[in-house]
Order: structure tokens, then sequence, then C-alpha cells
């Protein structure tokens, strides 16, 4: 049977407009099939990725974990079960991976857009799973509490509560075509998310602020998914869509590697926001020096002032920009917005300390 390339599969997932979402750790994914450089920038990004801690907590009596942020989990007794739904006791493995900052969400791949474009302010996004032999365990079903978790935030906009967020970091896509005998043959793939997470709000569900504390909390029910209280950040006024054009620089393998981390990569940081919005949509068909991203239609607020981030690598080099700048409204005649970087070469500490320096933006 006949093998489609990356490039036909790009365009079918381009030219579809129906994903179904796979809620799966983003650890368990195959490594990205991207060429030589988008492995070479994924590399480089996850060796510096939030790094997931470990804690032991006796099933039969709980306690309470704190992590290197100060984020408290508080695990109830008993509240452990196999996948078969049997009690289990003796002691269990939590991992944490927990993301507070800009620079990490640039370098775990994890921006602050939901799965329609909208702009989220983060107060932390969280991946928890247990373990115990090696093998998954479960939070009971019937537990009314889950695990209770505090994080050390408190809302910029002074509201009480900000709604949660489940993320996938995974799409399901079908190629349809014929075998060598010339029946039908239907083919499910996934890949990770190519917009790194895909942000969809929990019915019902809030992280609540506790001033005598000065912590955001709220209720984790379920593992193995990335969890988010976010409060969306509601810009009034007229909003655009932002073409951004690399006029150098630009990784053409980008627009056929629609599975993990691009070489060729765009970031925007609102001014003073715990927010990260990644500009994941290459420009088709582009004019010479056009080539690059856009953003969402008309999503990107007017007047936001913030700090792009325009990465990429191409023939074994990293190039890069960071730009300050203010959303401008269209051009009469036009129904969008341009902003354009002119990359320049950087080493790996380079391009991080680039990174680094986007939490203070």
């Amino acid at each position: 049977m006949k093998t489609l390339s990356f490039k036909t599969i790009a365009f079918v997932i381009a030219a579809a407009a129906t994903f179904s979402s796979c809620k799966r750790s983003d650890l368990e994914l195959p490594p990205p099939d991207n060429s030589a450089d988008g492995k070479m920038l994924a590399a480089l990004l996850g060796s510096h990725a939030a790094k997931t801690e470990t804690f032991s907590v006796d099933a039969a009596t709980g306690g309470v974990l704190t992590t290197a942020k100060g984020t408290k989990f508080n695990i109830p007794s008993h509240i452990f079960v196999t996948s078969g739904g049997a009690p289990v006791t003796g002691s269990v493995t939590i991992s944490i991976r927990e993301i507070r900052d800009v620079s990490s969400m640039i370098l775990t791949d994890k921006p602050t857009t939901t799965s329609n474009g909208e702009i989220l302010i983060s107060y932390g996004e969280f991946f928890v799973q247990a373990q115990q032999n090696n093998q998954p365990v479960q939070l009971r079903k019937d537990s009314n509490d889950g695990i209770r978790v505090a994080v050390p935030a408190k809302p910029a906009n002074g509201a009480r509560e900000v709604p949660m967020w489940s993320g996938d970091t995974t799409i399901t896509y079908t190629s349809n075509g014929y075998n060598h005998i010339n029946q039908p043959v239907s083919i499910t793939s996934q890949v990770a998310a190519f917009k790194g997470v895909q942000w969809n709000q929990i019915s019902n569900s809030f992280a609540l602020f506790n001033p005598s504390t000065g912590t955001m909390n709220f209720r984790l029910d379920s593992l193995i998914r990335w969890v988010n209280c976010d409060a969306l950040a509601g810009d009034p006024g007229p909003k655009t869509t932002v073409m951004a054009y690399f006029t150098n620089h630009f990784n053409n393998e980008t627009g056929a590697s629609y599975g993990g981390e691009q070489p060729s990569m765009l970031f925007f940081k609102p001014r003073g926001r715990n927010t990260l919005i990644k500009f994941y949509n290459v420009i088709m068909q582009p004019a010479a020096g056009k080539e690059g991203f856009h953003s969402y239609q008309t999503s990107i607020p007017v007047g936001l002032q913030g700090t792009f981030l325009a990465i990429s690598a191409v023939n074994g080099q990293y190039y890069a920009e960071q730009k300050d700048v203010t959303i401008a409204a269209p051009a009469a005649g036009d129904n969008y917005s341009s902003v354009s970087f002119n990359l320049q070469p950087v080493d790996a500490n380079g391009l991080l300390g680039l990174i680094n320096s986007m939490d203070g933006k």
C-alpha cells in the first residue's frame, strides 16, 4: 500500500475542517516528523522545557505535596483506584508538570489561547499523573473532593473566580484512499497539535481566589490531561487579523510540518500579561518576502501592545528577532494588519536568552 507523504497528510489536515481530539500525555507522543532543522529546534526547546517533579504519597493516608513554585496539591486518603476500580494501597508516585510563566509556555509549547482563538490570561497550567509499580492509577469516581490544588496567584482584574480549561495535545485525522486491489481504505493517525495545545473550557468548573491565603484554588478530578486556570482577556473594541511576515530566514518546511515543533515559529506576549499567543497558521502562496504566519481571523485587539518573538532554524543555524509592537488598525481597504521581521543569527544560548526575557515583557 502506498504511504502518503507528510506533505500530503499536511494538506489533508489543512483542508479538512473536522478534527477529533485525543486526551493523551504529550510525554507519550512519538517524535515529531519534521525536517532536520525542526528537530534541532524542538530538541533545544524541549531540553529546557518545564521539568516533571516527582513525589511519593501513601495512598491510605494521603498528604500535601508542594512544588518548587509553591503550588500545593492536597491528596485525600483512599482516593486512588486501579484501572479496574480496585482501591490502591501503599506508596503511589505522583508526577507533576507545572507551567507558570511565558518562557516555559514557549519552551513547552503551551500557549494560552482557546480552541477558537480567544486570548487567555493564565494562572497556571498543570499535568498530573499517578503510578504504582509503573502502572497508572486513577482517581476514585465517587470522590467529591478530588485533589485540591492551591496556586500562589491573584487575579489581575480583581475577580474572585476564573474558569478552568482542559488541554488536548494531539489531533486525530483520517486519510481516505484505495489499496492495491482498489478497495477503499481509511487510515486514522494522531500527531501533536500544531497549535501546541487546544484549550476548551470545563463546564461548571472554576478556580476560586482565597484572599486570606493569596491562592487560586481548584479541584482536580481526573489525571493524565493538561488543565489550566485561565481568565478570558475580554479586550473591548475592534479586532484585526495580523499577517506576520518573515522578510528573511523563513524555513519553508514549516508549511509541511503539522506535528510538534516547527522549524519557524512566532509567539506574541501582550504587555504585562501572563499570556502567550502562538501564530501557527502558515501564510499560503506568499509573495517573496511575505512568508510567515497569520493570526486567527479578527482575533487580535487593535491597539494591543506587546512583544513578538520570531524564531527560525535554517540549515543548522538559529535566527531570531524580538520586536515590541502596538497592533495597528488595518490600512484603508485592507482587512488585516501586518508586522514584518528581520531575523538575525543567534546561537543556542542567545535564543534561550531571548525566550527567558519574554517573562518581563
